[in-house]
């Protein structure tokens, strides 16, 4: 039997024995709690799951051309031999080379978002922490407006987001190594060294957008508000490739994340080696971001307003935040992005927009609840 405790405002569970007075095993108000918190786990994924494929299913069937929601999945399944081929082939066309890549990367991208702000958040044991601390998405907003300034066709098109990939890595690793002192990163050292390296950055990328001629300059802009529009199966392999091998490195270090939640302290007596964590941790946020941002530009607040909100539903701990912030990130940029390329008709808004007018005010409505009632951000 386990239960909960509460150790530096992190409720955690661990295995207890509870017994009565005669040494029977009875029911008590912290396994009953405990009961609940499992339910609601159970729904809360069931929820997800239910949600992004209904998501999903609408992206795929609204736009210029209707599609229905049969013709939809008759699509997918026939590529895998469970039914027969949809008929027209301007449906088949509009899914397969349009639609379905774009939101395949959007579930990419925002599974991948999410679980680096929950990992940045755990690291840095901080509820208001998320990949931009460390200077990622400034870092790769400069690789990217130099790239579109200087070189925007090179390697067959692709010198845009790899420069901003490398670029988004190159100022995380500069943050990290700039704070350390005595073998060691301290986490307000990371922070603040992370807000200067982003103060630079910005206006490196002021200077570029500064320079840049008329056409560059508003795909500079147009980059920084984050979009889906031209994806593509290759872009959805290079992000999925990262994703697949960094999303299951987040879950497998769930349990040591979960630990350094008893602090830093603790977590060093119980055998934690808490400065390598910490590196592979920040490392794998920033890969993460880094490979999210390359193609659909800066997308802000998903890696902050997700692990929120699920933290609410099912608790604190990683091994179930981590894979819930997965499918809570990829239905916000779905449904984001759904109502960007459809809200005014033939035109594709930034979906960074929605992303921020959903993610703020859910942000002050999480504060305020929290300040009214005395307490902390979970």
């Amino acid at each position: 039997m386990s239960a909960a405790t509460d150790v530096g405002g992190h409720p955690l569970e661990i295995a207890l024995p509870m017994r009565g007075r005669d040494g029977d095993a009875e029911p008590s108000a912290a396994s009953a709690g405990l009961r609940r918190r499992r339910r609601r786990r159970l729904i809360t994924f069931g929820m997800l799951v239910a949600c992004v494929l209904v998501l999903v299913t609408v992206s795929a069937c609204v736009g210029q051309y209707p599609v229905s929601a049969s013709d939809v999945w008759r699509a997918l399944a026939s590529r895998i031999g469970l039914a027969k081929p949809v008929d027209d082939p301007v449906v088949i066309a509009a899914l397969w080379n349009i639609r379905f890549p774009r939101i395949v990367l959007g579930l990419l991208i925002g599974a991948s978002l999410a679980v680096a702000g929950t990992v940045m958040q755990a690291v840095f044991s901080n509820p208001l922490a998320e990949p931009g601390i460390i200077g990622v998405s400034s870092g790769s907003a400069v690789g990217a407006s130099v790239a579109i300034v200087l070189v925007p066709h090179a390697l067959g098109g692709f010198s845009v987001p790899l420069a901003a990939f490398c670029s988004g890595l190159f100022a995380a690793m500069t943050v990290y190594l700039l704070s350390r002192s005595g073998g060691r990163a301290d986490v307000l050292t990371l922070v603040l060294v992370g807000i200067a390296i982003t103060a630079v950055c910005t206006a490196l990328t002021s200077i570029a957008t500064y320079l840049a001629p008329t056409a560059a300059r508003d795909q500079i802009v147009f980059w920084q508000m984050g979009s889906l529009g031209g994806a593509t199966w290759m872009q959805v392999a290079i992000v999925g490739a990262i994703a697949l091998v960094a999303l299951p490195c987040a879950v497998l270090l769930s349990p040591s994340l979960d630990t350094l939640a008893l602090g830093e302290s603790a977590a060093g007596h119980v055998g934690l080696n808490v400065g390598r964590l910490r590196l592979v941790a920040i490392a794998l946020s920033a890969l993460l971001t880094a490979a999210a941002v390359s193609y659909a530009g800066v997308i802000a607040f998903v890696g902050l307003i997700v692990p929120h909100v699920l933290r609410l539903a099912i608790g604190p701990l990683n091994r179930f935040l981590i894979p819930a912030t997965m499918l809570g990130g990829a239905a916000l940029i779905t449904l984001s992005d759904t109502v960007a390329r459809t809200l005014i008709p033939f035109a594709d808004l930034p979906i960074g927009i929605f992303t921020a007018l959903v993610g703020g005010p859910t942000f002050f409505i999480l504060l305020r609840t929290k300040l009214r009632g005395g307490g902390r951000m979970p």
